[in-house]
């Protein structure tokens, strides 16, 4: 098997058309491509093996996550030179259509690409998914069990990962950042950057001393934590992962402040003692899914007063051109968020106002996470050894690609995150939103 990686770059180069702008490494040893360019490094020929089964994103996915195929160098240049080829992350593009892989099939030079991979990849057997791939039940979407299955997927792997990886503040959303030259720095760490966050969401939301505060998706209970140490809330924050919950409860205990705050493992649709006057749901509403989506916004009217504002915090994709070839990306859906969907920002304000909402700001924040991502790859390469062993090598490796990756589509503006504030505005129309709303971004402005 003399000069794999000859071989395989000539290959991809013949599907791709153009010069392909990795280098390539095989297990033989042998390598290939532009010097100096990131190294794709194939480590075992099963790697082909599972794209020959699995063509494309998925078999890319399982071949890294399995450790079969590996990035020497710097992990986001390489991600941005493929994404455009084969990776595409967080686009969510259209599935191609059956008529034009048939006639990509048709082409003779593609034919025979494809057996000179069939001797490359040796014995012709489908190797078995990695461990980390989910395995789901069969039935509709978004049921109330089936929900709680994808956030224990997503969640459940351990508090002390979670916490090697978003570091102190244990907040698993955007952060907000003073400037892009600080941020990572003493001057702006991730940690004054998460509470930043926390605090312009409390100051948007108008909380007040005794207000009753409802955080949809509370993770490990920082948002409740913030708003009722610093503006003196009742709070109540609810999960579907049992490890987020007796985590969130721990760190609430010792605050001292267990008589302020409660945390459920509850769905949305479970809550019945409303009235809240106002509602934080922060990174949550990706899970919900489109089917659900206007169950949600009218669920989250239902339960705040008249009066009462909702500041929804959510990632977006860009629309495309017919909505329904949208497909959730495979990867993010087989390893890192089960059933997840993103929408773009005009379906889900447009969602909040069939609810009955008015939407008073929306402000995108794409940029910020894009820092945050890149912290937390960062804090992930510090603390490699250990995350691997509390969790899996694989599991790490899920997280390490992931966020890389996300980290380019949100710099990319193939991604994006935006607050949108809503108020439930009484008969009478008076909306309680100070008339320069956007003067909370001081905190000393008492908006």
């Amino acid at each position: 098997m003399a000069d794999a990686a000859g071989r395989l770059t000539k290959l991809a180069e013949e599907v791709l058309g153009a010069p392909l702008p990795v280098r390539i490494r095989a297990w033989d040893r042998s390598e290939s491509g532009p010097p100096g360019a990131p190294t794709l490094v194939i480590r075992h020929r099963r790697a082909l093996r599972r794209l020959l089964f699995k063509p494309g994103e998925l078999g890319l996915a399982r071949a890294w996550v399995a450790g079969d195929l590996d990035i020497e160098g710097d992990l986001y240049a390489a991600l941005d030179v493929l994404a455009g080829l084969i990776w595409e992350r967080g686009t969510d593009a259209p599935k191609p259509q059956r008529a034009a892989v048939l006639r990509a099939l048709a082409r003779p030079e593609i034919r025979a690409a494809a057996r000179e991979m069939l001797t490359l990849a040796g014995v012709p057997v489908p190797p078995a998914p990695p461990a980390e791939e989910v395995r789901r039940r069969r039935g509709p979407l978004h049921t109330l069990r089936r929900d709680k299955e994808a956030i224990s997927h997503h969640y459940d792997v351990g508090n002390d990962f979670y916490a090697l990886v978003l570091g102190p503040s244990m907040v698993y959303s955007c952060a907000y950042w003073g400037t892009a030259e600080t941020a990572g720095s003493a001057a702006g760490s991730l940690e004054d950057a998460q509470r930043d966050k926390l605090d312009l969401i409390c100051r948007k939301l108008g909380l007040q001393e005794g207000a009753r505060l409802l955080d949809v998706g509370c993770g490990w209970g920082s948002m409740v934590l913030h708003a009722a140490r610093e503006y003196g809330v009742r709070a109540v924050g609810i999960t579907l992962s049992e490890e987020q919950a007796t985590f969130a409860r721990k760190r609430i205990a010792e605050a001292g402040l267990a008589d302020r705050i409660e945390i459920r493992v509850q769905d949305y649709r479970e809550i019945k003692d409303e009235p809240f006057d106002a509602i934080s749901s922060i990174g949550m509403a990706e899970h919900v899914g489109r089917t659900q989506y206007a169950e949600y916004a009218a669920a989250l009217y239902s339960l705040l007063k008249p009066g009462g504002r909702l500041l929804n915090h959510q990632i977006a994709r860009r629309p495309v051109a017919d909505e329904e070839t949208y497909h959730v990306d495979e990867f993010i859906d087989r390893y890192v968020f089960p059933d997840g969907e993103l929408a773009p920002l005009g379906r889900t304000v447009g969602q909040l106002e069939d609810a009955g909402f008015e939407v008073r700001d929306v402000e995108a924040i794409r940029e910020h996470y894009a820092l945050t991502l890149r912290s937390w790859v960062a804090n992930l390469e510090r603390h490699w050894d250990e995350a691997a062993r509390l969790t899996s090598v694989g599991r790490a490796r899920v997280w390490r690609l992931y966020m890389a990756a996300c980290a380019l589509s949100f710099e990319r503006n193939r991604i994006g995150v935006n607050q949108v504030l809503a108020v439930r505005t009484p008969e009478p129309g008076a909306s309680g939103v100070p008339l320069r709303a956007r003067e909370w971004r001081s905190a000393a402005s008492g908006a």
